[in-house]
């Protein structure tokens, strides 16, 4: 890795899925010229090392202090607290973002204390990834086509809006702004209310009827073999716009089972023909 890199140091705190492709496809693209790795177990950044996520690993948060870029991506429940403790090492004028799921949250306890912060810090989601997890299943490819979320507030410069959407973009994201609410309100809709409905369907499907699942019930409810304590959190913390989106859901499943018990069978095929031009329009 040359010093010609756009960043010379970027430091991810947080080297799981996630976090590891971040520093994977930032190597790969020759864009860091190290990546340091800070998390809570030797073993996970022993992986993250060996398979290319990072260039460095510390037990310590102190080890971002020299970094240009700094990425927390831990879950939403320990965002808050981990961007408080790298804003109180790094170095003035340092950028900062996060790969949180929510939004609203992280980016408010960032501005309770805007004035007294060293770091620039801008929120941001990619909406990528999976139900594995850990730096073994990182994927330096795993932003390439997607979709990241950069959520500034009022009151974010908009240079540092326009330094974290690039950092996104270099990866291979397509970058969208928008208020943190506006975030939460719509990840309600096409994530969180989703992963709960997969919950459900797997939850509610018989033990001994197991035998008997096919692609149909595996694809629905692949995301329901994510990280419960992480999704409990992220349910937890967006749960007005969740249960929006889950009454929604709710208005039209009763639409559908109505016209089940009436043998309507008219309508049954009106419903299924909006959700399928409604699947179709977002492609494979």
């Amino acid at each position: 890795m040359t010093s010609s890199a756009p960043w010379p140091a970027v430091a991810i705190v947080g080297v799981g899925m996630i976090g590891g492709s971040i520093g994977k496809a930032l190597l790969a693209r020759r864009l860091a010229g190290r990546v340091v790795g800070v998390g809570r177990s030797a073993e996970s950044l022993g992986v993250a090392r060996t398979t290319g996520c990072i260039t460095d690993a510390s037990l310590e948060i102190d080890a971002v202090a020299d970094a240009d870029v700094v990425i927390v991506a831990a879950g939403v429940k320990a965002i808050p607290d981990l961007l408080d403790a790298v804003d109180a090492v790094i170095r003035p004028g340092t950028l900062v973002t996060d790969a949180g799921s929510t939004k609203a949250t992280i980016v408010s306890g960032w501005e309770r204390r805007r004035r007294s912060r060293r770091g620039r810090f801008v929120g941001s989601h990619p909406i990528a990834g999976s139900h594995r997890r850990g730096p073994g299943s990182a994927d330096a490819e795993l932003f390439e086509g997607r979709t990241t979320v950069v959520t500034p507030s009022t009151a974010t410069p908009a240079e540092d809006a326009e330094a974290v959407g690039e950092l996104w973009a270099s990866l291979g994201s397509t970058v969208f702004m928008m208020p943190p609410r506006v975030h939460d309100r719509i990840l309600a809709g096409t994530s969180h209310a989703p992963h709960l409905i997969a919950a459900a369907l797997a939850a509610a499907t018989p033990p001994e009827s197991r035998t008997f699942t096919a692609g149909g019930w595996r694809d629905t409810t692949r995301i329901a073999a994510g990280d419960p304590e992480l999704w409990a959190d992220i349910l937890l913390d967006n749960a007005p716009a969740v249960a929006a989106a889950m009454g929604r859901f709710a208005a039209v499943a009763e639409k559908l089972l109505l016209a089940i018990e009436a043998g309507d069978r008219r309508r049954l095929v009106s419903l299924l023909k909006r959700a399928k031009d409604h699947r179709d329009a977002v492609g494979s």
